[in-house]
Formats: C-alpha cells, sequence, structure tokens
C-alpha cells in the first residue's frame, strides 16, 4: 500500500513553521528497492522522501546529526511506526553501523507485526531484569538492522519510560549505533516527551487531512516545555501534493 508522506522541518521555537521536501536532484536518488531491501515493497517517491528524511535527521554533518531519535504521533492511527520501521530500513542501508529500532509504545506495540516476528521478551524485560538491551536485540532484514520488541509490555510501565535504567539503554545503544525508538501517541502519554528527553530529539508523525494546526502547535510547544528537541514533522498518508503557500500558514 503506498502512502504519500513529507518531512516537514523547522518547526520552529514559538511557531509552527514547515517546509515541503524539494524532489530530488539526480545524485540524490534512493538507493534501489534491491539493495535497501524493505519488508514491504515501496513506490520510488517513497524512497525518496524517505532517502532525504534519513539525511536530513540522521547523516547532517557536523554536531547536528542525531544518533537517538524518537518517533511520536500527535494522536493515535497517525502511522508513526509504519514511518519509524522504514526510516531504519533505510538508515541501515546507508550506513555501516548498527541500527537498533526500540518499540517503547507499550499501550499499543506494533514493530512486530511491522516486520512479522512475535513479540517474545524486550525492551520491559531489559529494564525489569537490569540487563543489556542489545541482548533482547533481533537481527532483521540487514546484518546491521536490530529490533527491540515492546516485550511483556504493561501498561503500568509506561510511567517508567523516563527512568534512569532508560536514560541508560538509550545511552549504551548509541554508543553502539543508530536508536530510532517508536514512542506513544503524545495524546495518549507523557512517553514520549520522557524518551525525547534522553534521545538526541523527537519526530512527531502527523496524518494529513487529520492533524489540525493548533493542536499540533501545542503538542510542539508541550514537547519543548519539557525541554525536547523537536526535530521535525511527518506529514503522512497525503493523498494530493500541497502547495508552499499552504504549507505556510500551517
Amino acid at each position: 500500500m503506498s502512502r504519500n508522506f513529507e518531512l516537514l522541518q523547522n518547526l520552529g521555537k514559538e511557531e509552527l513553521v514547515v517546509e515541503t521536501v524539494a524532489p530530488a536532484e539526480p545524485e540524490m536518488q534512493a538507493e534501489p528497492l534491491s539493495v535497501i531491501e524493505p519488508q514491504l515493497k515501496l513506490e520510488p517517491m517513497e524512497l525518496d522522501q524517505l532517502t532525504k528524511m534519513v539525511q536530513r535527521v540522521f547523516l547532517l554533518p557536523g554536531p547536528d546529526a542525531a544518533r537517538a531519535v524518537v518517533f511520536t504521533a500527535s494522536e493515535s492511527g497517525n502511522g508513526c511506526s509504519w514511518i519509524c520501521a522504514r526510516v531504519a530500513e533505510t538508515l541501515a542501508a546507508q550506513v555501516s553501523s548498527n541500527v537498533y529500532l526500540v518499540d517503547a509504545n507499550l499501550r499499543h506495540p506494533t514493530l512486530h507485526q511491522e516486520f512479522g516476528v512475535d513479540n517474545q521478551e524486550g525492551f520491559v524485560d531489559a529494564l525489569q531484569r537490569g540487563e543489556s538491551a542489545r541482548s533482547f536485540a533481533r537481527q532483521l532484514s540487514r546484518p546491521n538492522l536490530w529490533l527491540i520488541t515492546a516485550g511483556a509490555a504493561p501498561e503500568t510501565f509506561d510511567s517508567s519510560l523516563g527512568s534512569g535504567r532508560v536514560r541508560q539503554m538509550v545511552t549504551d545503544l548509541r554508543a553502539s549505533g543508530y536508536v530510532l525508538v517508536d514512542a506513544p501517541a503524545v495524546n495518549a502519554s507523557n512517553g514520549a516527551a520522557s524518551l525525547g528527553a534522553v534521545a538526541d530529539g523527537v519526530v512527531v508523525v502527523l496524518r494529513a487531512n487529520s492533524s489540525r494546526r493548533e493542536p499540533t502547535r501545542k503538542v510542539v510547544q508541550d514537547l519543548q516545555a519539557a525541554k525536547v528537541n523537536v526535530l521535525g514533522a511527518v506529514l503522512n498518508q497525503r493523498t494530493f501534493p500541497i502547495p508552499q503557500s499552504i504549507y505556510n500558514r500551517l
């Protein structure tokens, strides 16, 4: 199934300001499908947008490049897990370092379904036992792509997402590669803010024709008030191109 999406960056500290992703130049084309090997077949434009997203979030030159990023939705049902999984696949195709996907959406864990694996011991089990998260990582379609499922994830553990153990887990994983965390939707839990505080930043997934300006602005403001670095947003399930003039009013 095709899912059109665009990376919206420069959310601003006082206003929600977004930019479209321009068409790729010839030298910036995404890698072929056979190289990226996604779990789901993607359209060339989707691969192109994913490549740009990876470059603008993870592969910037200098100190601005992020290595641990939390993906959250402004509200449930925006396709955050799908975006997080596809970004991880694309990143793993472009770097030699390990890429760790962590399912921290303890209320509704779905990353294991994205890759067709069981939700065995994972994130919560590592925290409860005080063990390294890497020992719970499962290798996926590429040698450097790993998934840490939610595991036996009681909803009550959601309140522990900002704990020192979580911080140590992210730090340990970050030291050996890239970390992408699938977090609960902002309207369902404060987990995204807690996780964002221990990561390099947060990407917010919006849904075209559903996510509204004022609630989205409040999401960004709340995250920033919690000292979370908002790296940008993804407009998911876009069904038609949106002119720049409309983006500028968001």
